[in-house]
């Protein structure tokens, strides 16, 4: 068990399935998003600021080390490709698919991946809430820090379980204290106001940081097979494995 562990308990709570329904809707556009106009800031963040989490993430996903061959992942919110690119260079005979809503970050993701020359690792711009992919697609899913901004967890959440393969397992880490989880918002939200370009974006001015209940309370939305929560210094996480 790891440190600080909360929970390890099996979900009982069942609720309907989503619809699959197209990626993006109709009216969101990308000028409405803080990503879009200083990605930079955020990159940034991720790049030094921001707990690099891979080893971590391979030693819970994989704990002797490796995934099969042919191991299909894809990452919720993966912004400018970090944990994509590391995973995808790591393990070539995996498949790995970033998907994100904001172009200006997938652009950065996309030049990290070429930059490395993977040929395992794609990047597309879709709304993690409407995942444009069939039911049971891949054996792993992803996300860290997708909550600080994402509204209808639960809805997200459905969405995870339900791109997930039986037997499939999703990691999630969320940042446990809201100053510093909301420092890239700050930034981002300090530069609109200095070009004047304030106009309506969507991100808060703070990122929402679960308390341990509210962490652990998101999974029992689903009818998971298994679920174990923990914290770890400045982060919790939860994974999750499908029946």
């Amino acid at each position: 068990m790891p440190p600080d562990a909360i929970a390890s308990t099996p979900a009982k709570i069942e609720s309907s399935p989503p619809t699959n329904v197209s990626a993006l809707q109709a009216g969101e556009h990308d000028h409405d998003s803080l990503f879009e106009h200083v990605a930079w800031v955020y990159v940034f963040c991720r790049e030094h600021l921001f707990r690099d989490d891979t080893e971590r993430i391979i030693a819970v996903l994989w704990p002797g080390g490796q995934p099969g061959p042919g191991t299909q992942l894809i990452e919720l919110g993966c912004g400018p490709g970090f944990y994509s690119c590391r995973l995808a260079e790591r393990f070539p005979d995996i498949s790995v698919t970033g998907v994100d809503r904001s172009e200006s970050q997938l652009r950065w993701a996309r030049e990290r991946a070429a930059a490395l020359g993977l040929n395992n690792c794609r990047f597309r711009r879709i709304n993690a809430l409407r995942l444009s992919y069939a039911d049971a697609e891949f054996d792993i899913v992803l996300a860290s820090r997708l909550f600080t901004i994402l509204p209808e967890q639960d809805r997200g959440i459905a969405e995870m379980y339900r791109v997930l393969r039986p037997q499939g397992r999703c990691f999630i880490a969320e940042p446990r204290y809201a100053f510093r989880a909301s420092i890239p918002l700050f930034a981002m939200w300090l530069l609109a106001g200095l070009n004047r370009s304030r106009n309506g974006y969507r991100e808060p001015y703070k990122a929402r940081v679960f308390s341990a209940h509210a962490f652990e309370s998101l999974f029992p939305t689903q009818p998971w097979k298994n679920v174990r929560v923990w914290r770890e210094g400045r982060y919790q996480y939860a994974l999750c494995e499908k029946g």
